[in-house]
């Protein structure tokens, strides 16, 4: 198993080497054909899209990164008007392309390694639009990002100008370029980062109420649940709900894991199997290794896998359940003891104001906001809006509290392997059962 792992991604990985940018074709321009593959992201001198090419120079990417800058100041060329740009358009540009490199410093983030796992394979910018040829392409990855721009576009129509608006799309649509760096530093001091991107938790939660809502309509009936049980409906209204939800939010790794999980959950409901929380967690981790072998280079990865086998660890296999205070209690204190070591190791830093800023944030944040944000992604559905957008300043004017104190945050040096390794075992010692 180990080895046929290493085949099927060393065999991805030299199809994703082998599209690569001809080193004749860096730093010229060159005429493409394309379409407008992801959300076009906004900034303070245009914008920035990822590009699918269709026909181009030999030697060109298959998936490129483009800035259309309005402003040219490193050209003698006049200003340009950027236009309107939209996921699914078709557009002829000429561009100037490079290969992608940033910087390898130890422990910082490692750009080039991120282009490669986002099977981006050129950066460059626009030098001019030639023609928009078609509005839009059907397929059905153009038809989810079109979606996903149309609710950030709804959210900000609804909320000009409103200091968390960001924080509302990142909810609903995992957009999360429209957040300010400064709340970026708020969210880290923290340590509620994971709930303002589509974690596990947030998925669950969506396919909880989808479940419940779908098996309290079903059981109204006299007849229908004599022919399918309330429990299979609501099992698939969530598994649905579920992936609806992590398609407009961008498909991310947490968001994947929790999905296939409640995959495998549902397919054993379906079919009469009893389930494994470690055969549901290893199913889980196999699809999403199989279908994104470099998922591996993400922090998100090894955050949203070592979270809730943590929570497994500490919580499978009991006896009894005991009041739900203590067993919120021993999953808060078992998630912050058992994430330390990889916390350390991946950004030299904790928070320990995490605990305070989580018991407030969570059940507000996933909850009511989350839920409030979806259902105000529909047609006249403003004031819900309105309400998760004063419910999530009341919260920052709190986490902006914590975050000011001067003990909200522990920082130190980039700790060594040996280090982490022992830090992980001592960590799954101290967290077993007394005795």
């Amino acid at each position: 198993a180990l080895l046929l792992g290493v085949a099927w991604a060393g065999g991805l990985a030299q199809l994703r080497l082998d599209d690569a940018l001809a080193e004749a074709n860096e730093g010229r321009d060159l005429a493409i054909t394309g379409v407008i593959a992801g959300m076009p992201q906004r900034f303070d001198r245009g914008q920035r899209f990822l590009f699918d090419v269709e026909s181009a120079p030999a030697g060109v990417p298959s998936r490129i990164s483009l800035a259309w800058f309005a402003d040219r100041r490193f050209e003698a060329d006049d200003p340009v008007d950027v236009p309107s740009l939209a996921a699914g358009e078709r557009w002829r540009l000429m561009v100037r392309l490079k290969r992608p490199h940033a910087n390898l410093n130890p422990n910082a983030f490692d750009f080039e390694a991120w282009f490669f796992e986002q099977d981006i394979r050129a950066t460059g910018y626009v030098r001019r639009g030639e023609a928009r040829l078609d509005e839009f392409v059907p397929r059905f990855s153009y038809v989810v990002e079109h979606m996903r721009q149309r609710i950030r576009a709804r959210f900000d129509t609804a909320l000009p100008g409103a200091p968390y608006v960001g924080i509302l799309v990142a909810l609903a649509v995992g957009d999360q370029q429209a957040i300010e760096p400064d709340l970026w530093q708020v969210f880290a001091r923290t340590g509620v980062t994971h709930l303002l991107s589509v974690s596990g938790l947030h998925v669950t939660m969506v396919a909880g109420l989808a479940a419940w809502f779908a098996s309290w309509l079903w059981r109204r009936s006299k007849r229908l649940p004599l022919r399918l049980p309330a429990q299979k409906v609501a099992a698939l209204a969530g598994f649905l709900a579920a992936l609806i939800y992590c398609l407009l939010a961008g498909f991310a790794v947490p968001a994947q894991r929790t999905l296939y999980m409640l995959t495998v959950v549902a397919l054993a409901l379906w079919t009469g199997r009893t389930t494994v929380v470690s055969r549901v967690l290893g199913l889980a981790l196999l699809l999403v290794l199989l279908l994104d072998p470099w998922a591996v280079l993400s922090a998100g990865f090894w955050l949203s896998f070592g979270a809730v086998g943590v929570l497994f660890y500490v919580g499978a296999g009991r006896l009894g359940e005991g009041h739900w205070l203590a067993a919120w209690g021993r999953a808060q204190w078992a998630v912050t003891v058992g994430m330390l070591p990889a916390l350390l190791a991946l950004f030299q830093q904790f928070s320990l104001a995490s605990p305070i800023a989580n018991a407030v944030a969570i059940p507000l944040v996933s909850l009511v906001v989350t839920p409030l944000a979806l259902l105000g992604a529909l047609p006249l559905t403003d004031p819900l809006l309105w309400l998760a957008h004063w419910l999530t300043a009341m919260l920052m004017i709190f986490l902006n509290w914590l975050a000011a104190s001067n003990w909200a945050m522990w920082q130190q040096h980039a700790p060594p392997a040996w280090a982490v390794v022992l830090g992980t075992v001592g960590t799954g010692w101290m967290l077993l059962p007394s005795g």
